[in-house]
């Protein structure tokens, strides 16, 4: 973690995490491109992530998720910062001279060798199938459908462990404390994401926060009654009722999950205890 003298009331409390091993040059412009933020709106044009917007200008790094050229190595040029994602992605060079960016795993250091394919071995950065994983090894980049590409465990100090194969199905244990199972067939990588420390990160001051393209979030109780179930009151108050969404929703508790699709590949809800 990287500290600062506090020369100013908003340094003295801001903590990030060390970039100085990390790439200083321009990403591979072969893999990068525009990156058009959505502020939060979906494909409608209605806000569904609230307080998103604004930020620094960045290009979108092109990660390879599927890892599908199989059994061919690729050496780890260098290990960058991406301004995308919390974790560190890796630039790698296959023998067939192509280029690719990868999730860098934790320990993965330049120079080293990794390589996708069915039985390659059990090695940080190596993808491969669950089946043929050892119980109890620690994974990243997960499958959900075979083929897909990796959609669990992608940020910064993710892992999964690998619990038990059992009938076509293999069952891992996130980091939340969920259980589910998914096709044995699907490729996961082996390690934790790099950035561990991501988690101790101070953001430090409200001009950072802007940066990183959060907008400001305001309290209902700072409101109108018009604009929020917080709003008015004489003086100052708490609110005066349970806490809730702007459209009246409880919080705190009240559960709004609704995917059935999904509900049969858990085995143990995080909330379980």
């Amino acid at each position: 973690m990287k500290n600062f003298k506090p020369y100013t009331s908003t340094r003295r409390h801001v903590v990030l995490s060390n970039k100085e091993h990390l790439w200083k040059g321009a990403s591979e412009k072969s893999l990068t491109k525009k990156y058009i933020a959505k502020a939060g709106r979906n494909n409608a044009g209605r806000i569904t992530s609230r307080h998103r917007g604004g930020g620094h200008k960045k290009k979108y790094r092109i990660i390879d998720f599927k890892r599908t050229k199989f059994d061919i190595p690729a050496s780890v040029i260098h290990i960058e910062y991406d301004p995308i994602r919390t974790a560190r992605i890796a630039l790698i060079e296959y023998d067939d001279k192509t280029k690719s960016y990868i999730i860098a795993p934790d320990k993965l250091k330049i120079g080293d060798t990794v390589i996708s394919g069915e039985k390659v071995n059990i090695r940080i950065g190596n993808s491969l199938p669950l089946k043929n994983i050892p119980i109890g090894t620690v994974l990243h980049n997960i499958e959900m459908k075979p083929g897909k590409g990796a959609q669990i465990a992608r940020s910064a100090g993710a892992s999964v462990n690998l619990l038990a194969i059992d009938s076509g199905k293999a069952i891992i244990k996130l980091s939340s404390g969920e259980i589910k199972n998914v096709n044995e067939n699907c490729f996961a990588t082996v390690g934790t994401v790099s950035n561990l420390e991501n988690k101790n990160v101070k953001i430090g001051s409200a001009g950072r926060k802007r940066w990183l393209g959060f907008r400001p979030k305001v309290r209902g109780v700072a409101m109108n009654p018009v604009d929020h179930p917080h709003g008015g009151g004489e003086g100052r108050t708490s609110g005066g009722r349970h806490p809730s969404t702007p459209w009246g929703k409880p919080t705190k508790g009240y559960k709004t999950r609704n995917n059935k699709k999904t509900d049969k590949s858990i085995i143990r809800s995080r909330r379980s205890k």
